[in-house]
């Protein structure tokens, strides 16, 4: 359960971060901003997407899109979402609970510059129904995660 490898990889390195789990769906973005009473860009959306020769997880405010130009520019391609019905083997966590942390395998992580604004975001915690309340300084040092500017606006 993926749920639980959030939890575990946590405590292994002696993380104060909790998953916090709902009793509704936090499966999207909408949803989740409203089971946690949040505005909708603090929502960290988690992006599995596959390169060509490897896994990435894209982080941005929840209220953002990929900008394809500034993808190409960054990465020589264009991004493409893993598909829907592999994004659990790829990552370790259902689609809407994928997050940066307890990952079946290591998955570069990059973090869209606009999650600077905020103090406090919550990504998902592994499961549709759950979120984690992380500092964005926590969560760039917890995930190694690479700061870029990939989105824009809706």
């Amino acid at each position: 359960m993926s749920i639980k490898s959030v939890k575990e990889e946590f405590k292994a390195r002696g993380l104060s971060l909790e998953v916090i789990e709902m009793p509704t769906s936090t499966a999207t973005v909408a949803l989740a901003a409203e089971a946690l009473g949040v505005e909708p860009a603090r929502i960290a959306k988690t992006m599995a997407i596959r390169l060509k020769g490897e896994d990435i997880l894209v982080l941005s405010k929840g209220d953002l899109r990929l900008d394809n130009k500034k993808f190409k520019a960054h990465f020589n391609e264009k991004a493409k979402m893993i598909p829907f019905e592999e994004v659990e083997a790829a990552t370790g966590h259902p689609v809407g609970g994928v997050c940066p942390f307890g990952l079946d395998k290591p998955l570069r992580v990059f973090l869209d510059e606009s999650l600077k604004i905020f103090d406090v975001v919550f990504p998902a915690g592994g499961g549709p129904n759950t979120a984690v309340r992380i500092t964005v300084d926590d969560l760039a040092r917890v995930t190694g995660g690479t700061w870029v500017d990939l989105c824009r606006g809706e």
